[in-house]
């Protein structure tokens, strides 16, 4: 209630304080929440709906890091003056309804605040956006998310109606076919589950760069953290997992190739998250605890990393105007510290030791082939085509011909490489503390 309380505060004063001093408050305000808060393997700091527990802490702690570095990298709009303020209490009022997401223990709260959180990513889009079609993505977005959302909220009643009670710790719920199909569909195009994941690439590519790492970071958690605490009050979800792993494994290599195909930087980005989301889902649908933990993991990985990923993008588009990757050649000779950046970053992507990727998807290997011996084939491709296109990403942007248009390109600004190693730091060393992470259940 005290982070609440002082995010809006932050909300209601940021008109009035400087740019530096509300970064200040922010960090003061994760150290604070990280340093302070009693968190144990259950459910502590419990009010009359909310509380959090290990896998709450972790995501609240992702939302409050990440949101730092996207008011760090708003700094260009602080130049050109364009509506920062608006920005800023945005980005604020976003980070709310995220934290209220992780924290409650109500599932219609939970319901209630998941969607809560489109309407400020939308506002991001259309309001900052960098082309006309910022709008179709915008609506793409919008409607690929409540249409499956609104089966969810009369599942809800239903269960509201049946069991008396809508707490997690609560519930039991028996088998039933729609109900299932009514309460995961909402969080499989959130997550995204391969073939509900056609809005992501586009609202990736349209989206300013705080936007973008707002939906990579932690949005996509938000359906990842919603399977893990529906699949616990629901113990017979095991029964037709099989049908969305055998999609999730088809679209996974699918996606994986495509990857290949793309001239997008954002582009190429966004598709990556769809085949690691896809071993996320695996492992949650797999009902293991090292699928479990492993989920928890790659979500946490994958955030720091295709945060840090989109933001670099970003920065090559305020040099060149241009994500395409045939524009951006050659980089190496212009911008080599920025490409060392890229090399880390995209090293962390394929999973390389010692990065939170590769434990996690360790654990999910584990998880996924110990429920089927034959889905190893597919994971063999996946993890090939995935080192592939991150090389292949690495190599177009730094060998080749450099583009007369990035002569003038600078090699950096301070900002540009504490955000980058403020992104990779946590990456590579959270693994040390890992121990403290696999005990969550």
């Amino acid at each position: 209630m005290e982070l609440i309380m002082f995010i809006i505060f932050l909300i209601l004063t940021s008109y009035k304080m400087k740019f530096h001093i509300n970064v200040l408050m922010s960090f003061f305000m994760f150290f604070y929440f990280m340093l302070f808060s009693s968190c144990n393997f259950f459910f502590s700091g419990v009010s009359y709906f909310m509380g959090y527990d290990l896998l709450s802490f972790s995501l609240i702690l992702l939302s409050l890091w990440l949101m730092i570095f996207m008011l760090l990298s708003s700094n260009n709009f602080l130049k050109k003056n364009f509506y920062f303020n608006e920005l800023m209490v945005t980005q604020y009022i976003l980070l709310l309804f995220l934290i209220l997401s992780f924290s409650v223990s109500n599932l219609f709260m939970y319901y209630f605040f998941f969607e809560s959180s489109l309407v400020p990513t939308l506002f991001l889009i259309f309001g900052w956006g960098y082309q006309p079609e910022r709008l179709s993505a915008g609506y793409y977005m919008l409607l690929y998310t409540l249409f499956c959302s609104l089966p969810m909220l009369l599942g809800i009643f239903y269960i509201n109606d049946t069991y008396f009670t809508l707490s997690f710790f609560l519930l039991n719920v028996d088998y039933n076919l729609y109900l299932y199909l009514s309460m995961i569909m909402g969080f499989l195009v959130k997550l995204p589950m391969v073939f509900t994941h056609f809005w992501l690439p586009k609202a990736h590519v349209e989206a300013p760069v705080m936007g973008s790492m707002a939906l990579a970071g932690i949005l996509l958690k938000l359906g990842g953290y919603g399977l893990l605490r529906v699949f616990s009050f629901f113990p017979k979800m095991f029964n037709f997992g099989y049908i969305f792993m055998s999609l999730t494994f088809w679209g996974m290599l699918v996606v994986s190739i495509l990857c290949i195909y793309q001239v997008d930087m954002k582009s190429m980005i966004a598709y990556s998250s769809v085949v690691h989301m896809g071993m996320v889902i695996c492992g949650i649908m797999s009902m293991s605890y090292w699928g479990y933990v492993g989920s928890l993991l790659l979500m946490i990985g994958h955030g720091l990393c295709s945060s840090g990923m989109f933001y670099m993008s970003g920065v090559y588009y305020e040099r060149s105007s241009s994500r395409s990757l045939l524009l951006n050649k050659g980089l190496l000779t212009l911008t080599p510290s920025l490409c060392f950046y890229w090399f880390l970053l995209l090293i962390n992507n394929m999973a390389s030791p010692p990065t939170l990727n590769l434990l996690g998807e360790i654990m999910l290997i584990n998880s996924i082939v110990s429920w089927c011996k034959f889905s190893m084939f597919y994971l063999m491709f996946v993890s090939f085509f995935s080192c592939v296109y991150c090389i292949y990403l690495y190599s177009i942007i730094s060998h080749g011909f450099t583009s007369s248009s990035l002569l003038y390109a600078s090699s950096g600004f301070f900002l540009e490489y504490f955000i980058l190693f403020m992104h990779i730091f946590p990456l590579n060393f959270l693994i040390i503390k890992s121990d403290f992470i696999t005990a969550f259940i």
